[in-house]
């Protein structure tokens, strides 16, 4: 149905914008503020460009939907049109949160947000809560991790569009998963990053890795800040998105009296009163300020959680032996030991990595300010070859960093088929267009590794289609026995953090850890559960006499009056009888749940 439909886009630079639509060319008018406008009767699925200063047509740094990907026309989208079926629906508390990252192009064969939905029952039957999407905006290229989209109001056409996305968050509320979204603000991919033929988006008084900086705090910034807040409010208001991830903040250059990200914070909060509805913001950030988290009133950006890397790398150097890169500042128990109890393992102590001091000491925080995991895509992907956990350590310790991860104080994170021990690999892969963009692409992450030692010919070239094909989750391998065994452990895991509350008790306090370096042991009491690490060959000899075995990643594992025999490469979950009463959906006995 034609109605009449405002465009309207900010562009500063421009002496005169026109609208290209239907083969016809409307001249703009100022309006004030650099922005430019056009009133135009059209109907929905109408497709148009921006014509800035007479040059080529561009798309529409807004555009909701991009069809012909990043340097095609856009096209109008009449969200209203939508049939929502999750009237009422609110999501579950962080705090009781199981998130789960996965990857839309990979997560299944098609790769698309619709046979994402045909999933969605296994992650139920696992016990998740939340499903964490890596980037969906508008990128280039048929496939890639996301991180360089330039459209970002726009959901990826090859994933299934607007649309598309709409039935997969639609599905998981059917199926009460939250959804978060992860969003990149602090910087567009090269290609098709059309934003400076407009306005002053980037500023060179910041680089970041990526290029130059979003401008947050000059000339122009006030703009910039609402392009990027309506973007985050847009996920969360059309698509109904439950949260945002936000990559990483530390990339966010601002010196403005108010941080961009205590502007956003505020902002979904007004949003979600609006609602009637949880949302929640989650930062990614190797800064290791608990600032990030803390309220306004006491000078912090009032986020609602943020990843904590320091527990990866303490525990995955403890289970792999890994000491390269930033992991030379990490291996001993006693830092595993420390994240566990503090969160931050560097929290204003010298980095040797660094070269100084990092961070600073949580305090007064809960442990459900910050997201754990065992696995991202940045901790796979970022190798060389793409190797998940189970390639790196023994299968006895794969179960205990399960356990370690899902007994803590923290959110915990799981990554994409790392319930079953999948064997695919994560690897960086792309499929950019531009010739010269793609050559340094592979020269460069090739060139990155060979610094490493690495021989040329053992790195992935991201270019090629087989490296985004192997990649893919193999689903088949669930019903085989070892990784059957796994994924029965990680169920198993996530049912006892949901019986007992100790597990959910994000206190810091209340969380007491003890180790032995030469031994080669931990153990991790919360309450009435303790978890016993062996990464060596010990016994235990001074356990209560009224505790059971709850959980045991072994056969061998049993009591002989108070000693505890645990064979090495094993961990085992116990649960201090009381005198009163026990709870009713307490399991009676190891046999109910020992893995077989």
């Amino acid at each position: 149905m034609t109605r009449k439909c405002l465009f309207h886009v900010w562009a500063p630079n421009c002496r005169s914008v026109s609208l290209q639509l239907a083969g016809q060319s409307k001249q703009m008018a100022e309006s004030g503020g650099g922005w430019w406008e056009v009133s135009v009767a059209v109907e929905p699925g109408a497709e148009y460009a921006f014509v800035p200063d007479g040059g080529p047509p561009v798309p529409d740094p807004r555009s909701h939907w991009q069809p012909h990907g990043v340097h095609g026309l856009s096209r109008v989208v009449d969200h209203a049109a939508f049939p929502w079926t999750d009237a009422g629906w609110c999501a579950s508390p962080l705090s009781s949160a199981i998130l789960y990252e996965l990857h839309i192009g990979t997560f299944t064969p098609e790769g698309t947000f619709d046979s994402a939905i045909e999933r969605l029952g296994h992650l139920v039957d696992l016990g998740v809560t939340h499903v964490e999407l890596m980037p969906v905006a508008e990128f280039p290229g048929a496939w890639g991790w996301g991180y360089d989209g330039v459209d970002l109001y726009a959901p990826h056409h090859g994933y299934g569009g607007p649309d598309g996305l709409k039935r997969f968050v639609d599905a998981c509320h059917q199926h009460r998963l939250a959804v978060i979204l992860d969003v990149v603000y602090n910087h567009l991919g090269p290609t098709g990053n059309y934003l400076e033929r407009f306005g002053p988006y980037f500023t060179r008084r910041h680089a970041t890795p990526w290029g130059p900086a979003m401008n947050l705090d000059g000339a122009g910034s006030d703009q910039v800040r609402r392009f990027l807040c309506d973007n985050a409010l847009h996920w969360l208001r059309e698509y109904h998105i439950d949260g945002l991830r936000i990559d990483a903040v530390h990339a966010l250059f601002d010196n403005s009296a108010v941080h961009f990200l205590e502007q956003l914070a505020r902002e979904v909060r007004l949003l979600e009163a609006q609602l009637g509805r949880h949302l929640i913001t989650i930062a990614e950030s190797d800064l290791n300020n608990p600032r990030l988290v803390r309220v306004p009133e006491v000078g912090g950006y009032g986020l609602d959680a943020q990843w904590n890397d320091d527990f990866h790398h303490a525990l995955h150097t403890v289970l792999t032996g890994e000491r390269n890169g930033y992991y030379t500042d990490f291996g001993s128990l006693a830092q595993l030991a420390k994240s566990l109890s503090k969160a931050f393992v560097y929290d204003g102590c010298y980095s040797r990595f660094r070269g100084c001091r990092h961070g600073r000491p949580v305090e007064g925080l809960s442990g459900h300010r910050f997201v754990a995991f065992l696995q991202n895509h940045d901790q796979i992907g970022n190798r060389a070859r793409g190797e998940r956990i189970g390639h790196l350590t023994t299968r006895g310790r794969l179960f205990i960093g399960a356990t370690l991860l899902l007994t803590s104080p923290f959110v915990p994170l799981l990554f994409q088929g790392e319930e079953w021990g999948a064997s695919s690999p994560f690897q960086y892969f792309t499929s950019h267009e531009d010739a010269e963009l793609a050559r340094a692409v592979s020269e460069g992450r090739r060139n990155e590794f060979i610094a490493f030692g690495w021989p040329p010919d053992s790195v992935p070239d991201p270019q090629d289609p087989q490296t985004f094909e192997r990649s893919k989750l193999l689903w088949e391998e669930i019903g085989e026995a070892d990784h059957a065994e796994l994924f029965d452990w990680y169920r198993k895991l996530i049912r006892l953090r949901r019986q007992y509350p100790e597990l959910t008790d994000g206190c810091f306090p209340n969380v007491r850890v003890s180790f032995d370096e030469r031994e080669n042991w931990l153990e991790v009491r919360r309450g009435r559960i303790t978890v016993l690490c062996n990464f060596g060959n010990w016994r235990r000899r001074d356990l209560k006499a009224d505790s059971e075995i709850l959980l045991a990643s072994a056969h061998g594992a049993h009591f002989s009056g108070r000693e505890l025999t645990l064979p090495p490469d094993s961990v085992a979950i116990l649960f201090e009888n009381k005198k009163e009463q026990a709870r009713p959906d307490r399991p009676a006995s190891v046999e109910q749940l020992a893995i077989s």
